[in-house]
Protein backbone atom coordinates (compact mmCIF):
# COMPACT_ATOMS: atom_id res chain seq x y z
CA UNK A 1 0.00 0.00 0.00
CA UNK A 2 1.31 3.42 -0.95
CA UNK A 3 0.25 4.89 2.39
CA UNK A 4 2.31 2.39 4.36
CA UNK A 5 5.26 2.77 1.99
CA UNK A 6 5.53 6.52 2.56
CA UNK A 7 5.13 6.09 6.31
CA UNK A 8 8.05 3.69 6.21
CA UNK A 9 10.16 6.24 4.29
CA UNK A 10 9.18 8.95 6.79
CA UNK A 11 10.10 6.83 9.79
CA UNK A 12 13.44 5.84 8.28
CA UNK A 13 14.31 9.44 7.48
CA UNK A 14 13.39 10.96 10.84
CA UNK A 15 15.20 8.24 12.79
CA UNK A 16 18.30 8.75 10.66
CA UNK A 17 18.08 12.50 11.31
CA UNK A 18 17.80 11.94 15.06
CA UNK A 19 20.91 9.77 14.94
CA UNK A 20 22.84 12.38 12.93
CA UNK A 21 21.84 15.20 15.30
CA UNK A 22 22.98 13.23 18.33
CA UNK A 23 26.26 12.39 16.58
CA UNK A 24 26.71 16.06 15.75
CA UNK A 25 26.21 17.10 19.35
CA UNK A 26 28.85 14.55 20.35
CA UNK A 27 31.22 15.90 17.64
CA UNK A 28 31.69 12.58 15.85
CA UNK A 29 33.58 12.33 12.57
CA UNK A 30 31.56 11.85 9.33
CA UNK A 31 31.87 8.07 9.46
CA UNK A 32 30.61 8.02 13.03
CA UNK A 33 27.70 10.24 12.02
CA UNK A 34 26.82 7.91 9.15
CA UNK A 35 26.99 4.81 11.36
CA UNK A 36 24.90 6.34 14.14
CA UNK A 37 22.25 7.66 11.76
CA UNK A 38 21.99 4.42 9.80
CA UNK A 39 21.77 2.05 12.76
CA UNK A 40 19.12 4.27 14.33
CA UNK A 41 17.05 3.99 11.18
CA UNK A 42 17.32 0.25 10.53
CA UNK A 43 18.37 -1.25 13.87
CA UNK A 44 14.92 -1.91 15.35
CA UNK A 45 13.56 -3.52 12.20
CA UNK A 46 16.66 -5.69 11.94
CA UNK A 47 16.20 -7.05 15.47
CA UNK A 48 12.49 -7.62 14.77
CA UNK A 49 13.12 -9.61 11.60
CA UNK A 50 15.78 -11.74 13.26
CA UNK A 51 13.37 -12.58 16.08
CA UNK A 52 10.54 -13.37 13.66
CA UNK A 53 12.98 -15.52 11.65
CA UNK A 54 12.20 -13.74 8.38
CA UNK A 55 14.60 -12.18 5.85
CA UNK A 56 15.94 -8.86 7.13
CA UNK A 57 13.97 -6.12 5.40
CA UNK A 58 16.86 -3.97 4.19
CA UNK A 59 18.64 -6.98 2.70
CA UNK A 60 15.54 -8.01 0.75
CA UNK A 61 14.87 -4.43 -0.38
CA UNK A 62 17.65 -1.89 0.16
CA UNK A 63 15.34 1.14 -0.17
CA UNK A 64 15.34 1.83 3.59
CA UNK A 65 19.12 1.48 3.77
CA UNK A 66 19.58 3.89 0.86
CA UNK A 67 17.10 6.37 2.38
CA UNK A 68 18.93 6.21 5.71
CA UNK A 69 22.34 6.82 4.13
CA UNK A 70 21.10 9.64 1.89
CA UNK A 71 19.30 11.28 4.81
CA UNK A 72 22.52 11.19 6.81
CA UNK A 73 24.46 12.93 4.03
CA UNK A 74 21.75 15.54 3.46
CA UNK A 75 21.48 16.28 7.18
CA UNK A 76 25.25 16.60 7.50
CA UNK A 77 25.25 19.05 4.59
CA UNK A 78 22.34 21.16 5.83
CA UNK A 79 22.87 21.19 9.59
CA UNK A 80 26.09 22.98 10.38
CA UNK A 81 25.53 23.87 14.02
CA UNK A 82 23.58 21.12 15.78
CA UNK A 83 24.33 22.64 19.19
CA UNK A 84 22.25 25.69 18.16
CA UNK A 85 19.20 23.67 17.13
CA UNK A 86 16.09 23.95 19.33
CA UNK A 87 16.27 21.55 22.26
CA UNK A 88 12.86 20.12 21.41
CA UNK A 89 13.79 19.14 17.84
CA UNK A 90 15.61 15.87 18.56
CA UNK A 91 12.95 14.50 20.97
CA UNK A 92 10.13 15.41 18.58
CA UNK A 93 11.86 13.79 15.58
CA UNK A 94 12.52 10.73 17.70
CA UNK A 95 8.84 10.62 18.74
CA UNK A 96 7.69 10.69 15.11
CA UNK A 97 10.05 7.91 14.11
CA UNK A 98 9.09 5.93 17.20
CA UNK A 99 5.37 6.07 16.43
CA UNK A 100 5.78 5.15 12.77
CA UNK A 101 8.15 2.27 13.44
CA UNK A 102 5.89 0.77 16.11
CA UNK A 103 3.11 0.70 13.53
CA UNK A 104 5.36 -0.91 10.93
CA UNK A 105 6.54 -3.52 13.44
CA UNK A 106 3.01 -4.48 14.47
CA UNK A 107 2.00 -4.82 10.82
CA UNK A 108 5.00 -7.01 10.03
CA UNK A 109 4.29 -9.28 12.98
CA UNK A 110 0.58 -9.61 12.19
CA UNK A 111 1.57 -10.57 8.66
CA UNK A 112 3.49 -13.49 10.16
CA UNK A 113 0.29 -14.61 11.92
CA UNK A 114 1.61 -14.26 15.45
CA UNK A 115 -0.72 -13.52 18.36
CA UNK A 116 -1.59 -10.02 19.51
CA UNK A 117 0.89 -10.00 22.41
CA UNK A 118 3.82 -10.91 20.15
CA UNK A 119 2.68 -8.34 17.59
CA UNK A 120 2.79 -5.65 20.27
CA UNK A 121 6.24 -6.80 21.40
CA UNK A 122 7.53 -6.68 17.82
CA UNK A 123 6.12 -3.17 17.45
CA UNK A 124 7.92 -2.02 20.60
CA UNK A 125 11.18 -3.64 19.49
CA UNK A 126 10.93 -2.01 16.05
CA UNK A 127 10.32 1.36 17.68
CA UNK A 128 12.97 1.33 20.39
CA UNK A 129 15.63 -1.02 18.97
CA UNK A 130 17.37 1.51 16.73
CA UNK A 131 17.36 4.15 19.46
CA UNK A 132 18.84 1.69 21.95
CA UNK A 133 21.69 0.89 19.57
CA UNK A 134 22.16 4.62 18.89
CA UNK A 135 22.34 5.54 22.57
CA UNK A 136 24.61 2.60 23.40
CA UNK A 137 27.08 3.56 20.66
CA UNK A 138 26.91 7.17 21.86
CA UNK A 139 27.67 5.97 25.41
CA UNK A 140 24.39 7.27 26.76
CA UNK A 141 21.77 5.47 28.85
CA UNK A 142 19.16 4.24 26.34
CA UNK A 143 15.91 6.18 26.49
CA UNK A 144 13.94 3.03 27.24
CA UNK A 145 15.96 2.48 30.45
CA UNK A 146 15.34 5.96 31.80
CA UNK A 147 12.26 7.31 33.58
CA UNK A 148 10.93 8.65 30.28
CA UNK A 149 7.44 7.68 29.09
CA UNK A 150 8.90 5.94 26.05
CA UNK A 151 8.30 2.19 25.85
CA UNK A 152 4.97 2.81 27.58
CA UNK A 153 3.87 4.95 24.64
CA UNK A 154 4.90 2.15 22.27
CA UNK A 155 2.93 -0.44 24.24
CA UNK A 156 -0.28 1.59 24.24
CA UNK A 157 0.07 2.51 20.57
CA UNK A 158 0.97 -1.02 19.54
CA UNK A 159 -1.93 -2.44 21.55
CA UNK A 160 -4.36 0.00 19.95
CA UNK A 161 -3.14 -1.02 16.51
CA UNK A 162 -3.10 -4.79 17.05
CA UNK A 163 -6.32 -5.08 19.05
CA UNK A 164 -8.36 -2.86 16.74
CA UNK A 165 -7.22 -4.79 13.66
CA UNK A 166 -7.34 -8.34 15.00
CA UNK A 167 -10.33 -8.21 17.34
CA UNK A 168 -12.44 -5.41 15.86
CA UNK A 169 -11.64 -6.00 12.19
CA UNK A 170 -10.54 -2.41 11.59
CA UNK A 171 -8.82 -2.00 8.23
CA UNK A 172 -5.05 -2.41 8.41
CA UNK A 173 -4.22 1.14 7.34
CA UNK A 174 -6.78 2.69 9.72
CA UNK A 175 -5.63 0.52 12.63
CA UNK A 176 -2.02 1.48 11.94
CA UNK A 177 -2.90 5.17 11.83
CA UNK A 178 -4.77 4.87 15.13
CA UNK A 179 -1.80 3.16 16.74
CA UNK A 180 0.66 5.72 15.40
CA UNK A 181 -1.54 8.56 16.67
CA UNK A 182 -1.79 7.06 20.16
CA UNK A 183 1.97 6.46 20.41
CA UNK A 184 2.79 9.94 19.13
CA UNK A 185 0.28 11.74 21.37
CA UNK A 186 1.48 9.94 24.50
CA UNK A 187 5.14 10.56 23.70
CA UNK A 188 4.66 14.23 22.75
CA UNK A 189 2.55 14.80 25.88
CA UNK A 190 5.34 13.31 27.98
CA UNK A 191 7.91 15.54 26.26
CA UNK A 192 5.80 18.68 26.62
CA UNK A 193 5.00 18.25 30.30
CA UNK A 194 8.13 16.30 31.24
CA UNK A 195 6.13 13.32 32.46
CA UNK A 196 8.14 10.48 33.96
CA UNK A 197 7.41 7.02 35.29
CA UNK A 198 7.90 6.26 38.99
CA UNK A 199 11.19 4.59 39.75
CA UNK A 200 11.79 1.30 41.54
CA UNK A 201 14.22 1.92 44.37
CA UNK A 202 15.25 -0.33 47.24
CA UNK A 203 16.08 1.01 50.66
CA UNK A 204 19.72 0.12 51.26
CA UNK A 205 19.88 1.82 54.65
CA UNK A 206 19.02 -1.40 56.51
Amino acid sequence: MQFLYWLDILGTAVFAISGVLLAGKLKMDPFGVLVLGTVTAIGGGTIRDLLLDVPVFWIVDSTDLVIAILTCFVTIALVRAPAKLPRWLLPVLDAIGLAVFVGIGVNKAIGQEVNVLIAICMGVITGVGGGMIRDTLAREIPMILRKEVYATACIFGGATHAVSHVYFDVAQSIAMLLGITVTLLIRLTAIRWKLQLPTFALDNSA
